[in-house]
């Protein structure tokens, strides 16, 4: 049997505002990100967006990009997400990292303690594209269809779907 390699690591210097948050580290082996924290405690009010501090700065290495992005359980439960999901953290930014999070709930504020995880901050390789102006940009099989342009129906199969044994 052939062990998978070891993922790989990429040093990231962090200045730490606030000494008494966790450094963000992942909430289990494997996950791909890396959890925020709430520096202070908001009250996100149905339909408000807030920044939220992390009490964290990155130096993110040059060739990467950091993107911040929403809790799925703080969506599932609570219908709070980022407004500009991903948020993208530049090789250049040297600021803290604010995560502008947005309440969806018509009805309930979602209250945000000091400490909470609030988002996940995975970091990437980018490349950088260098353009090439054409006139044609040639065929292919999506063409220019847009957004919903295939619509939101699946045929599947008579088997599909759950099953139930008794």
């Amino acid at each position: 049997m052939t062990m998978p390699p070891e993922p790989q690591t990429v040093p990231v210097a962090l200045r730490r505002l606030d000494g008494g948050l966790p450094v963000p580290t992942q909430a289990r082996p494997g996950d791909a990100g890396v959890d925020l924290h709430a520096r202070e405690d908001v009250s996100i009010a149905p339909g408000e967006r807030v920044l939220v501090a992390t009490g964290v700065a990155l130096a993110v290495p040059e060739g990467y990009a950091a993107f911040v992005h929403p809790r799925s359980g703080l969506a599932a439960r609570h219908g709070l997400t980022i407004v500009n999901a991903p948020g993208t953290v530049d090789s250049g930014y040297r600021g803290e990292i604010l995560v502008n999070l947005l309440n969806t709930d018509a009805r309930e504020p979602v209250e945000v303690q000091r400490g909470d995880r609030i988002a996940q901050l995975v970091l990437q390789q980018v490349a950088r594209p260098v353009f090439t102006e054409v006139e044609d940009l040639g065929e292919s099989a999506r063409g220019a269809g847009g957004h919903g342009h295939t619509g939101t129906s699946t045929t599947l199969p008579a088997t599909a779907g759950p099953t139930r044994k008794d």
